[in-house]
């Protein structure tokens, strides 16, 4: 059985909405697209880069599908590593709206029930499956008790709202810190696991 991971550029007051660019989502009337990027240094792009290459698979919700499906194919060559491994690994999408073939390499449209539908996956071999972004889908596989480990880069910036990850439904769910480190830009990269009950 893989693992599944979520990887998050979040806020310190919990938002992950729009951390790359001005405009990338402006739903509910967000203004402040691109609050990630003056935090980006050596370390995180390593970081990034060694655990991107580690990625056996990647989970996407739509929007985070359709931004890196419209980026990533024809990527600068000083992305050239990063592109190689989401250009050709397996990637599976949840959409009621897109429908195969997709353009982008190797992407498969996942409908149906999310939930079972990313169980089945995790049963399947291979190596651990990523979800980027995509704050719906990890919103709906942590109140689904699927997520094995959050990943978060949390920034030193704050926005006022916007969209979050974690579920506003009353249940109590116990993370254990297995790992952290700090860069030199003030961002905490920490990773959770579920505690054992």
């Amino acid at each position: 059985m893989r693992k599944l991971i979520a990887d998050e550029w979040m806020t310190l007051d919990g938002v992950v909405q729009a951390p790359g660019y001005d405009g990338e989502d402006s739903d509910g009337g967000f203004r402040h697209g691109g609050w990630h990027m003056p935090h980006m240094d050596d370390m995180t792009t390593n970081w990034v880069t060694r655990t991107t290459v580690e990625t056996g698979a990647f989970l996407f919700g739509r929007r985070t599908y359709e931004i890196f499906a419209s980026f990533w194919p024809t990527a600068p060559d000083e992305l050239a590593t990063l592109a190689e491994v989401l250009n050709n690994r397996p990637k599976y999408v949840v959409s009621t709206t897109l429908t195969e073939p997709l353009a982008w390499h190797n992407s498969t449209v996942l409908d149906g029930d999310v939930a079972k539908a990313v169980e089945s996956l995790k049963q399947e071999d291979g190596g651990d499956l990523h979800v980027v972004g995509s704050s719906r889908l990890t919103q709906t596989l942590i109140e689904n008790d699927l997520v094995d480990e959050l990943r978060l880069f949390i920034e030193p910036v704050l926005v006022g709202g916007g969209k979050r990850i974690f579920p506003d439904d009353g249940a109590q769910r116990r993370l254990r810190l297995s790992g952290s480190q700090v860069t030199t830009t003030g961002v905490i990269i920490a990773t959770y696991t579920r505690a054992e009950s």
